[in-house]
């Protein structure tokens, strides 16, 4: 193979190959549309009818695209031509049907038309979207060809009024790159002032630097007439030669006259003419497809630096994200084991660094302690429960038949533990908010936790592990919380209440307890009492229930929270695990077409370097 099919037939796998894996989504996406667009392409450009099918035919050497009046084009297609050894056998690929190898041209012919009313339907409708074939063939040489749309003046029944503008914004999306290669069609019966092709063309390439000229129809011109005038550049002039076509016949087409025999046929055409024979061996189809593969050469040669510094770029970007994505799962249990460990321990470092303060989160905790328990024990109904009316009934019924003599011992332990009940809502309240906290800390941890993207049944199972430890924790936390509580119940501080006669006595001129003993100051001083203890009470809890939260919840989710999962996963077999480890499809997808453009840039950077070394 020459070094001038190499370049070619690199910059066509490269296409293909950024067609093929265009869609993905990955890092790179920008970098992979620009190396497309930095990769010189052939755009086939003329009015319908103007004969683009019958060059393209011409071209590849087969029989293979729809026709038809009207507009037949309506999807772009881009064509790939891979010249394979002589003698080999010529086959079609389409991209949207990667494992079919087509033999029978004519099947070609029918799944163009097939899949291109996929999706314009039955209609006159265009598409933007291409469609992508590769042909292998002896008798081509190395090229990519997009065949677009015929441009049209006016729309005709079946299309939308502004199909004309459609078609032409299609058009001027592939011919505006500036490394797209124009193929301008024209018919030679027709003036040339008047080409849609060269209208178009002279509008994005004003210098003619990217604009091939085409003449087709030649045999159709009246007689005595010739396009000499524009072929040898005299009437409109480019950078490049216009090369005459000579197409089949519609007698040709409808006796199904072989390529290679219509090609013989044209140059006998050119070499017999009088007006064309001294232009003959600048003439015809398969001058044309040299022509365009020599000068595809000389861009790609110099556009090498350029696509050498994307694709390196590109793998760049692509190691880093394959980096990323991680390694695919072992097999063997050990590993796999090894893996599960290694994720555990990741989103265990993230959860300490929420609880820590390393990330945010924690200081919701603090919060519950400082604000909503303070809160909460303000808002107990204790002025309720201590009123003038309470104190006398609770008090009254205490003493049952016989009223208290001195001090009504069994009234005041019944106000003291009713009030001290209602520490039980702020305890048990701290426990579940708490826990509300390190369960959302658990969902932005495994959240955070990068590792784990890949694993959707592992973070599942994760979660799961985490919240049944932290239920664990809170209901320990719970017990503990409210033995707290059940503890000041328990056992009332002797002391405060020893001080009390003594506060009595101070104060001067006491009135004769048989007067005040059933008056209202009595049983105001006894709620004021109840009150002043269960405020003592009130000032110890809330120092010792979050010492109990922090100590049954908070330190034993740092230290513990997947203690008992690992238990079970260490009674787990290979099969199990490897459940467990289940990648989510899309990222094993994102994973295997990383690798596919990683090895095809590294690939396509060896084959430039060595081409170049070539030079």
């Amino acid at each position: 193979m020459t070094t001038m099919e190499s370049l070619i037939g690199l910059v066509n796998r490269i296409q293909r190959a950024c067609t093929v894996l265009g869609d993905y989504g990955g890092t790179d996406n920008n970098t992979f549309s620009s190396l497309w667009e930095a990769l010189p392409s052939v755009a086939v450009v003329g009015g319908q009818s103007s004969g683009k099918s019958s060059v393209l035919e011409s071209i590849v050497g087969r029989d293979f695209l729809p026709r038809g009046s009207g507009i037949v084009t309506r999807r772009p297609l881009v064509l790939q031509l891979h010249k394979i050894e002589s003698g080999a056998e010529e086959y079609a690929e389409f991209l949207h049907l990667p494992r079919r190898k087509f033999t029978d041209f004519s099947l070609v012919r029918t799944e163009i038309q097939d899949e291109t009313d996929r999706i314009t339907g039955k209609t006159k409708q265009i598409s933007p979207i291409p469609i992508h074939l590769s042909i292998y063939s002896p008798n081509v040489v190395n090229l990519t060809l997009i065949d677009l749309p015929g441009l049209t003046k006016v729309a005709v029944e079946g299309q939308p009024e502004n199909i004309v503008q459609e078609i032409e914004t299609m058009v001027r999306s592939f011919v505006e790159k500036p490394n797209c290669i124009i193929l301008a069609i024209s018919p030679a019966n027709q003036d040339i002032a008047t080409s849609d092709a060269i209208k178009i063309s002279r509008e994005v390439d004003p210098a003619g630097e990217r604009t091939f000229g085409v003449l087709t129809k030649l045999d159709l011109m009246d007689k005595g007439t010739n396009a000499l005038e524009v072929l040898e550049g005299r009437s409109y002039r480019l950078q490049h030669p216009w090369v005459g076509i000579v197409n089949r016949s519609q007698a040709d087409i409808n006796k199904n006259i072989d390529m290679i025999v219509a090609r013989h046929k044209e140059r006998e055409y050119f070499a017999s003419s009088p007006d064309y024979g001294h232009l003959a061996n600048k003439m015809g189809s398969e001058y044309l497809a040299k022509l365009l593969s020599q000068h595809l050469e000389s861009v790609i040669r110099a556009r090498i630096p350029s696509i050498t510094s994307l694709i390196n770029k590109s793998v760049e970007e692509l190691e880093s994200e394959m980096e990323h994505l991680g390694r695919p799962i072992a097999l063997d249990a050990g590993a796999q084991l090894y893996t599960i460990l290694g994720l555990c321990r990741a989103f265990e470092r993230i959860f300490k660094e929420h609880l820590d303060g390393g990330r945010a989160g924690g200081d919701r905790i603090y919060n519950v302690f400082d604000n909503q328990l303070p809160a909460a024990l303000r808002k107990l109904p204790f002025e309720r429960h201590l009123s003038l009316q309470n104190v006398k009934k609770v008090v009254s019924e205490a003493d049952g038949y016989q009223p208290h003599l001195i001090a009504p011992e069994q009234g005041y332990r019944r106000l003291i533990e009713g009030s001290l009940n209602y520490f039980r809502g702020p305890a048990e309240a701290s426990v579940d908010a708490v826990h509300f906290v390190l369960k959302e800390l658990v969902r932005k941890s495994i959240a955070e936790t990068q590792e784990l993207k890949r694993f959707p049944t592992f973070q599942a199972l994760l979660a799961t592990a985490s919240n049944e430890a932290l239920e664990r924790f809170r209901e320990e936390g719970k017990t503990t919380t409210l033995r707290l509580v059940d503890m000041e119940s328990s056992y009332l501080t002797v002391d405060f209440f020893r001080r009390l006669p003594q506060e009595v006595e101070k104060t001067a001129n006491p009135a004769p307890s048989n007067v005040d003993r059933y008056a209202e100051g009595h049983f105001r001083r006894i709620g004021s009492n109840v009150l002043s203890y269960v405020g003592l009470v009130s000032d110890t809890l809330r120092n010792t229930i979050p010492k109990a939260v922090v100590y049954c919840q908070v330190r034993q989710a740092k230290q513990y929270l997947l203690s008992h999962f690992y238990t079970e996963i260490g009674k787990k077999e290979g099969k199990q695990l490897s459940i467990m480890l289940d990648e989510d499809p899309a990222l094993m997808e994102r994973r295997q077409q990383c690798a596919k453009r990683l090895e095809l840039y590294k690939a396509a950077r060896d084959e430039i370097d060595s081409v170049s070394w070539a030079r």
